[in-house]
């Protein structure tokens, strides 16, 4: 048999118990699920007046929104050979202006609205929108909207190199965390699991913001080796369905040496986020890993 990848996950239902497996007091690369926050802090701002998510950036067509739920247009960097091959070599991050060239040279993809494709150009877009409003870095608005009132005491924003060492992976001792554009956050699995349940436990927006924010945009049905029986994406979450665990929303991250999944089980009859993280570059081991431990419960 192939052998199982490490795993360190938390299983958090909706009644307050908790379990978790592997080691809980380890910090991992968020990755993706850095969008998730991202887009938790745009939703709160507008709730304060500061931000129109649908007003078009300045000089620019698209809006927030459409940044938030990849439906501006925007290409990609991860399509770019030159950028992983600089991962690859574990060179030092790009300036910003040279990546967002390099990225822009492929051209619009599409009309603001009318498509849809995943692009980490545009949240690193709306990071500088909210940052740009707020005048505070993303550290700091994850901190202030959404660690501190829950507790999270684990998660940060990572920006050096000394930071992400912190992690256990040892692909981590080669890697810049300034190749995410848009941040990465750290944190521990329970941390992750507790920021997703309480986002939809209504702790973090108003029902208004939360309801928008898991409006999807249907993609199709199942995908290969990966759990998703119908999946889509909503705002700063992916959504859909994993078969027997039914409705799926959270976020999956991938990056050079390690992936994760979190996600809220609603269909369930005991309602439960699972937070799983593991080493490797394949997102469906993790995403598999949470529908088994959401259906063990």
């Amino acid at each position: 048999m192939t052998p199982q990848p490490p795993l360190h996950a938390c299983r958090l239902y909706d009644d307050g118990d908790r379990e978790t497996f592997g080691a809980p007091g380890l910090l991992f690369p968020w990755w993706s699920v850095t969008k998730t926050a991202i887009a938790i802090c745009a939703l709160r701002l507008a709730e304060q007046g500061r931000l129109d998510l649908d007003a078009p950036l300045p000089d620019q067509p698209f809006t927030l929104h459409q940044l938030l739920t990849h439906r501006a247009g925007l290409p990609d960097y991860g399509s770019l050979p030159s950028y992983h091959a600089a991962v690859r070599a574990d060179e030092a991050p790009w300036p910003r202006d040279v990546l967002v060239e390099a990225v822009l040279a492929q051209g619009q993809l599409f009309a603001p609205g009318q498509g849809w494709r995943y692009s980490n150009l545009g949240y690193l877009l709306a990071r500088e929108r909210i940052e740009a409003v707020t005048g505070r870095g993303l550290g700091e608005l994850v901190a202030a909207l959404i660690a501190a009132p829950l507790g999270l005491d684990s998660v940060g924003l990572a920006q050096t190199r000394a930071q992400f060492a912190q992690t256990p992976w040892p692909g981590a001792r080669r890697y810049h965390p300034g190749w995410v554009y848009h941040g990465c956050l750290i944190g521990t699995a329970p941390d992750a699991a507790r920021m997703m349940q309480a986002l939809f436990a209504g702790r973090l927006l108003r029902t208004e913001s939360l309801s928008r924010m898991r409006k999807t945009h249907p993609l199709g049905g199942a995908l290969p080796g990966r759990p998703w029986t119908e999946h889509g994406y909503a705002t700063g979450l992916m959504s859909g369905r994993a078969g027997a665990a039914g409705r799926a929303i959270g976020h999956s991250g991938a990056g050079p040496f390690s992936v994760n999944a979190v996600y809220h089980f609603s269909d369930l009859p005991r309602p439960v986020t699972v937070a799983c993280f593991t080493d490797g570059g394949d997102e469906g081991v993790a995403e598999h890993a949470a529908v088994r431990l959401a259906l063990a419960g």
